[in-house]
């Protein structure tokens, strides 16, 4: 009979049930570059003048998902709970289109939000706009685009400066 036992630490210097840290960051902006931070808090207040909060919350987190911002994902989605976003919507948000979760605003907003993150040399397929201007009136659509755009700047800066979501007491 073969036995196999847990390793008392891992390759990485940590137990096997302790957490491991994130790597370091490199940079803090806020610190760094104060105007150029104030002037992305300005941005993100405009994109999101106007637009539902959970619309954006939901845009905000799928971006950041399909980026691979870990801190952005952590802050959205914790924005998203406190909004009233139900855990089961929040984990459909990978699969939001094989989901019944979503709101057709929900789903043209992730649709585009989805687009303008790829970015292909095709750009943002006319479908997905028409879509989303069908469902977002005149005031609505352009902060939502302004949102998309937003968010993956903010992702961009999250992922370059290493920003990582420090685990919470209530683990939610």
């Amino acid at each position: 009979m073969t036995t196999f036992s847990t390793p008392a630490v891992t390759p990485s210097g940590h137990g096997p049930d302790e957490l491991v840290p994130a790597p370091a960051p490199r940079i803090a902006l806020p610190k760094a570059a104060p105007d150029f931070y104030k002037a992305m808090i300005a941005l993100d207040a405009a994109a999101r003048a106007g637009l539902d909060p959970v619309v954006a919350e939901l845009v905000k987190a799928r971006a950041s998902q399909v980026n691979g911002c870990a801190y952005c994902v952590d802050q959205h989605t914790a924005d998203a709970r406190k909004l009233g976003v139900t855990e089961q919507k929040l984990n459909g948000l990978t699969v939001w289109r094989e989901t019944p979760f979503f709101t057709a605003r929900e789903r043209a907003a992730l649709a585009l939000a989805e687009a303008v993150t790829r970015l292909g040399e095709h750009g943002v397929p006319d479908d997905v706009y028409d879509e989303a201007a069908r469902v977002f009136d005149e005031d609505e659509l352009p902060r939502l685009i302004a949102m998309c755009v937003t968010i993956n700047a903010w992702n961009r800066i999250g992922i370059t400066t290493r920003m990582s979501p420090a685990p919470r007491p209530d683990g939610i």
